[in-house]
């Protein structure tokens, strides 16, 4: 494995020219290990595939070990979510992101298999943020837990995200895109399919929604090639989170747990795709290592 100790300081640096302050929280007593050296560290794991809090806390560098506790970098960490999405945010504006075209799509999150859903006890904290029933139509499977969904570019940066209950549908997204996005053509599947939806987008926000129509469809038409070549992008960054970043393993037990998980692997996927284009890489080569 590689050694964490550099990732960490490589992230760190990178983390010093977007953010000057090092702390963010307001906390009586200023901590041993800053916040911003918290989400380095944070980061580096996932870049490095280290999906298991207590198996980092084992190979600490020792510039920092003894600077903080397990349960205390869990509990920071989860209050972080916010500044690391504010970084996020920031590394996405330095990218050189197309924003005439953008690829809408969702991805199922299992919080635990469906023969545990009728006693699991995970996330039941608030009823508004409980996880519920879902169909995956891509994957043909009802799933307990959440849904991913998100917008990207064409080369493969996501640009903006959010959590929902699984059983909201994935037409209801639009609401935030319409409001963040403006005077461009957005690529869809057939769950995104409306003609009301498609006049309301472009009425409001100039946003050309284009998605396949179905066979029975009066004046129906073959979908354009280059936008089902386009489309395959965002399947593409799905299939990373899931399979390098595995976002769909879950060990938190509430939905600030969850989605502090889900926050910091985007994020890393956004810092490695920055990396790759300040050394001349291929922006979506994730299995470089930061170092």
């Amino acid at each position: 494995m590689s050694n964490l100790h550099s990732v960490y300081s490589k992230i760190l640096s990178l983390l010093h020219e977007i953010e000057p302050a090092d702390n963010f929280l307001n906390q009586i007593r200023t901590p041993k290990l800053s916040d911003k050296e918290l989400l380095a560290l944070s980061l580096a794991a996932e870049t490095l595939g280290i999906d298991s809090e207590h198996f980092l806390f084992k190979q600490l560098p020792a510039c920092i070990n003894g600077k903080i506790e397990r349960s205390v970098y869990n509990r920071r960490a989860r209050r972080l979510s916010f500044k690391l999405e504010e970084i996020r945010s920031a590394i996405v504006t330095r990218l050189d992101v197309d924003n005439d075209i953008n690829i809408v799509d969702s991805m199922p999150l299992e919080v635990c298999k469906m023969s545990r859903s009728n006693r699991s006890k995970i996330c039941q904290e608030f009823e508004s943020s409980s996880p519920d029933f879902g169909f995956c139509a891509a994957q043909n499977m009802r799933y307990f837990g959440y849904k991913l969904h998100a917008v990207c570019s064409p080369s493969g940066v996501l640009k903006m995200y959010d959590i929902s209950k699984a059983s909201v549908h994935d037409i209801h997204y639009l609401n935030d895109v319409e409001g963040q996005l403006n005077n461009c053509v957005l690529i869809g599947d057939k769950g995104y399919l409306s003609r009301v939806w498609q006049a309301d987008l472009f009425s409001s926000s100039c946003i050309d929604l284009q998605t396949p129509m179905r066979k029975n469809q009066k004046e129906f038409r073959d979908f354009p090639p280059k936008y089902r070549k386009a489309r395959k992008r965002i399947e593409t960054l799905f299939s990373q989170l899931c399979d390098q970043f595995m976002i769909r393993r879950n060990y938190a037990k509430s939905f600030k747990g969850i989605s502090r998980r889900i926050v910091t692997k985007i994020a890393s996927l956004t810092l490695i795709q920055w990396f790759n284009q300040r050394e001349g890489n291929k922006l979506n080569n994730l299995k470089v290592v930061i170092s």
